[in-house]
């Protein structure tokens, strides 16, 4: 097990204070630096636990929760009907405004962190971030080396900042991980997103993994987790970074 050091802190935005985990090793930096947009059901400590997975290979890892306009420490500990309805509603006060708020004030912090090299960053999100990092990288296209979306959602739509049509402003290579049982990224979705990325010519790859459900990744997603595919998935991570990281 490789030394790490973890902090939990407040990182400023021009919204309020961003609550964060932060987690990287305790020696052999400053590291390259890899933001961690969260799933819908909020930071939690199963995803403290991915953050640590991704920095004990030599990351500076920052896990913020995006919710922190609204409350601080909310994640989904049960799926009652009630607790649905209010990670979704949560879900809506979240766009590319938020996003180009929440990603300028991340991109400050690490510039500031001498154990981090802020000049070699990525990005991955899961699901509802899905869409997040290809807004940060079409808003901070300088700044992002890579971005990885795993089993995002809402890849395409008929909206004027649809992630899909982020495509053009694309300065890095992108990563797309696909499940093959997936109503928020249906087929039809996932088809435009790729036309979008082969038109514009920037460098990607669309990988569907089969016979999965959206969340397949999540150990704690019960019957959903996927061992297989999940590792699958920690491998084109580590793979992604490396090339574009190191």
């Amino acid at each position: 097990m490789v030394p790490m050091i973890e902090k939990h802190l407040d990182i400023p935005t021009a919204d309020g204070a961003m609550n964060s985990f932060v987690v990287y090793p305790d020696e052999g930096g400053p590291h390259p630096v890899v933001l961690f947009y969260m799933d819908a059901p909020g930071k939690r400590e199963e995803l403290h636990d991915m953050a640590r997975r991704l920095a004990s290979v030599g990351y500076y890892v920052v896990l913020p929760n995006l919710y922190y306009r609204n409350t601080p420490d909310w994640w989904l500990t049960e799926r009652t009907e009630a607790n649905m309805a209010h990670m979704f509603s949560l879900m809506a006060t979240l766009d590319a405004r938020t996003t180009e708020v929440d990603t300028a004030a991340l991109l400050k912090f690490v510039d500031a962190q001498p154990e981090a090299r802020a000049s070699r960053l990525g990005a991955v999100g899961y699901c509802m971030s899905g869409p997040f990092v290809m807004w940060a990288a079409a808003q901070f296209g300088g700044r992002i080396s890579c971005i990885a979306s795993i089993h995002g959602a809402n890849m395409a739509t008929d909206a004027p900042d649809s992630p899909h049509r982020m495509a053009p402003r694309l300065l890095c290579e992108s990563y797309f991980a696909c499940a093959e049982i997936d109503k928020w990224a249906p087929p039809a979705d996932i088809e435009q997103l790729a036309s979008a990325l082969k038109a514009a010519g920037t460098p990607h790859r669309i990988e569907w993994y089969p016979a999965v459900e959206h969340g397949f990744v999540f150990p704690q997603r019960g019957t959903i987790y996927n061992r297989t595919a999940a590792e699958r998935h920690w491998e084109r991570l580590f793979s992604l970074f490396a090339r574009n990281l190191r």
